[in-house]
């Protein structure tokens, strides 16, 4: 026997099953996604908390240390790269990204392999044993810095070189690199606290925006509008239209009334035409006295209808659900925050008020406070379009 509530109906229950199963999916998938950032940011700062250096790490190989130099850091698989037209780099920087673009395993454009070898990173500088020679890069010379986007390379400048060169890595070993190069520059130059205080702010921030785990959703709260299809966006659209095609029939031309000045003025006319008169009595005659008095009457009577026609329903929206709001995709300004009623217009994603950006539409057609994030919509199929006001 299926199991009724109070009202004797059972798509109540199969809606609040529906409802439940579809946030519970997408807290799932924010929540993974909040974890696996999460590992990042506290290992990077465990990482940064412990990264010191040994003099029995540099032990065997073809490179003479300084006093007081320490290694930090070797691949055995990295490559010397040149730039042929030398351009200005961005002085280095201490920023940390915790999550750092995908790279390809290419090589730029501009950019050739001059040698291979043995990439080693001190607290003092960057060094390649290749098999061509030694080239080294000094942190206290290093003038320009720059980590390609899209491509496994780390372009540096120095004082002592006229022509920019770097190191061409694999894949894998890309981001551990960039950031223990970070490390190791701001070792060198006293600002490894910085670094460090990055990090707690970051995951402080983070931790602010962890995904909250949804309420559960009763029988009791099904609405009517969930029996159509399309919801309360149909029931939207439905009322859209019944006021949009009145609006529209009002203003086409009224239909001729019997009695009226223009059925009046045209029946002479007619007559005239259907019978023939004798030449000396002209139609004109009988047309053409038409009292001015009985258009000023009429305009009045007239205008107040065109004004009490509902013109919220010509307002833009440019495919945007009707609301009270004057939400829209047509442009403006951003909508960050919105009115406290939004979601009883609008679908709104699971953990709507914990967004931190502006309102957006995401695919599945829910709204969701996350756009100008890196993430936006990511358990609702993904970003759309922005909201406008």
């Amino acid at each position: 026997m299926a199991m009724t509530d109070s009202t004797g109906s059972t798509w109540r229950y199969r809606w609040a099953h529906r409802q439940n199963d579809r946030r519970q999916r997408a807290f799932r998938l924010a929540d993974e996604a909040w974890r696996r950032r999460d590992d990042e940011l506290r290992r990077l700062r465990t990482l940064a908390g412990s990264f010191h250096g040994s003099v029995e790490a540099g032990a065997g190989l073809p490179v003479e240390l300084a006093p007081g130099e320490v290694v930090f850091w070797t691949l055995p698989a990295a490559q010397l790269v040149e730039v042929r037209h030398t351009a200005v780099l961005p002085a280095p920087e201490l920023t940390v990204d915790p999550e750092p673009p995908v790279v390809r395993p290419r090589r730029p454009e501009g950019v050739k392999v001059v040698d291979a070898g043995l990439a080693v990173l001190t607290n003092r500088r960057l060094v390649l044993l290749g098999g061509r020679g030694r080239r080294d890069w000094t942190y206290g010379r290093m003038t320009g810095l720059s980590h390609d986007p899209g491509a496994p390379v780390t372009l540096i400048q120095v004082l002592d070189r006229r022509r920019t060169s770097g190191l061409l890595l694999p894949t894998g070993a890309v981001a551990d690199f960039r950031f223990k190069l970070t490390l190791a520059f701001a070792d060198a130059i006293e600002q490894r606290a910085a670094v460090v205080a990055q990090l707690d702010e970051l995951i402080a921030e983070h931790e602010a925006v962890r995904p909250a785990r949804p309420a559960v959703l009763t029988p009791a709260q099904a609405r009517v509008s969930a029996l159509l299809p399309g919801g309360r966006r149909t029931v939207a659209v439905g009322a859209a239209l019944a006021l949009i095609v009145p609006a529209m029939l009002f203003e086409s031309d009224p239909p001729v009334r019997p009695g009226s000045d223009v059925a009046s003025a045209a029946t002479p006319a007619a007559t005239a035409t259907a019978t023939p008169a004798p030449p000396p009595i002209a139609p004109a005659v009988q047309v053409k006295p038409r009292p001015t008095p009985q258009r000023t009457r009429t305009a009045p009577t007239t205008a107040p209808s065109r004004s009490a026609a509902p013109q919220p329903a010509a307002e833009r929206r440019c495919g945007a659900p009707a609301n009270p709001y004057g939400y829209d995709f047509c442009g403006g300004q951003r909508i960050r925050k919105p009115a406290a009623g939004i979601c009883d217009w609008f679908e709104c994603a699971p953990g709507f008020w914990s967004g931190r950006g502006w309102l957006v539409q995401c695919r599945d057609g829910a709204v969701s406070l996350t756009g100008g994030q890196r993430e936006s919509c990511a358990a609702n199929q993904g970003y759309r379009r922005t909201f406008w006001t």
